[in-house]
């Protein structure tokens, strides 16, 4: 089993709180992890997708909670929203560490009813389908490594890496499309994932008219996977009113097939109100919506350049869910026009900056938007640091790097 390295955070987590949620989209390995620490550490197992058990705890939930003994594992918990209320009243009776871990498909945080019980009660964390690194056995040093200006200095073969990234980001991180080789059979779990979640998932949280359209609209997200999100434009496509296009955007971020990536401003207000960049939660699932195979994308510098962003977006912000530094992501677009992908701000308000080109060559102008947020931030700005399809891991100026993709995963 490949190991997660969310899993120390976790425990972490168990040893000073009463109630851990696990939360992430289906199919990402959380029933794995979860019973493995129960197996571990003598919980009580039970998954809310089972019929029966969901119809027993329907009937009496408080009941239930008050009927266990010992640490006690829920998976699925959003299928049972009437268990919140009496784990709130068993938690505030009973303040021992350790006691419920929860896991949920869904954003409990998003949805009123739950999010009220145990808001402030318990502590979230965040599982993402498999990091890079995870998947090449090691936990990555590359945020520690960019705000200490320090960058693995790997020389691999610039061929073979360039062969190796449309088939990356292809296969994505869900586990189960990762172990698939073929293309036709990664395609058809693909395929069954997104009608299930969109489908039976979406309905187990609310009742919503023209359920036919979300499939459609997910995919012309997929299209503008990486773009500034232009509702207007998407609305109009999706041929959906307004408010019913926020709602049903709301609802893929609920089950985290979408993510928006906010605009980075000095002036707080202001990123409220800038336009967010849109980008799917995973790569291989973006490959999947828009028909993009490996030879595709090695053919279009201009998509493979849209994936590749959402590819490393995808990846910082699982290492963030496991990182010390606790820091917030965005992007950034200035008022001239220049651009950076990835902004990351510490609480004291120092910025690291990533930016990604799909391309084995670099020029000095394509440092421009990073040279532009340095001399800005002056001492504020830690590094910035252009990931590229070459092999070099060389500085370009104070505080700014060029360095391979593959720097992102490296140990």
């Amino acid at each position: 089993m490949i190991r997660r390295i969310i899993e120390e955070a976790i425990r972490r987590a168990r040893a000073d709180t009463p109630v851990v949620l696990v939360n992430g989209a289906r199919q990402t390995g959380k029933t794995t992890l979860v019973q493995a620490i129960a197996q571990e550490t003598g919980a009580d197992y039970f998954t809310l997708d089972d019929a029966a058990t969901l119809g027993l705890i329907a009937g009496d939930p408080a009941g239930f909670i008050h009927g266990l003994d010992g640490p006690v594992v829920l998976d699925e918990i959003q299928k049972a929203p009437m268990l919140f209320p009496a784990i709130k009243l068993a938690v505030d009776k009973d303040r021992c560490p350790g006691r419920f871990l929860l896991t949920g498909s869904a954003n409990v945080m998003t949805l009123p009813r739950l999010s009220e019980s145990l808001a402030g009660r318990m502590e979230i964390i965040s599982l993402f389908p498999f990091s890079a690194g995870e998947l090449a056995g090691h936990c990555e040093g590359f945020l520690n490594g960019l705000f200490d200006g320090i960058l693995a200095k790997e020389k691999p073969n610039v061929l073979e890496m360039n062969k190796d990234i449309p088939e990356r980001l292809t296969r994505g991180g869900y586990p189960e499309a990762v172990q698939r080789n073929a293309d036709d059979r990664r395609a058809a779990w693909f395929a069954a994932y997104v009608s299930t979640v969109l489908h039976r998932d979406v309905r187990d949280l609310i009742q919503i008219e023209a359920l036919h359209a979300l499939p459609n609209l997910l995919k012309l997200l997929a299209a503008r996977t990486s773009g500034l999100l232009n509702l207007a434009d998407v609305g109009r496509d999706a041929r959906l009113p307004y408010t019913t296009l926020l709602r049903y955007l709301s609802l893929l971020e609920t089950m985290f097939l979408v993510y928006r990536l906010p605009a980075w401003s000095r002036n707080l207000g202001k990123r409220l109100v800038k336009a967010p960049k849109i980008h799917l939660v995973d790569s291989g699932l973006a490959c999947h919506l828009i028909g993009a195979g490996a030879q595709r994308l090695s053919g279009d510098r201009t998509l493979l350049g849209r994936i590749l962003e959402t590819f490393v977006v995808s990846e910082v912000r699982k290492q963030i869910s496991w990182s010390n530094l606790q820091v917030s992501p965005y992007h950034f677009r200035s008022s001239t026009g220049e651009e950076v992908d990835v902004i990351l701000e510490k609480a004291n308000g120092d910025i690291a900056a990533i930016e990604v080109k799909a391309s084995a060559t670099v020029d000095a102008s394509d440092f421009a938007a990073l040279l532009m947020l340095r001399e800005q931030l002056g001492t504020q700005f830690r590094a910035g640091v252009m990931l590229y399809l070459g092999d070099q891991t060389i500085s370009a100026g104070d505080r700014l790097w060029l360095a391979p993709i593959s720097t992102l995963w490296a140990p």
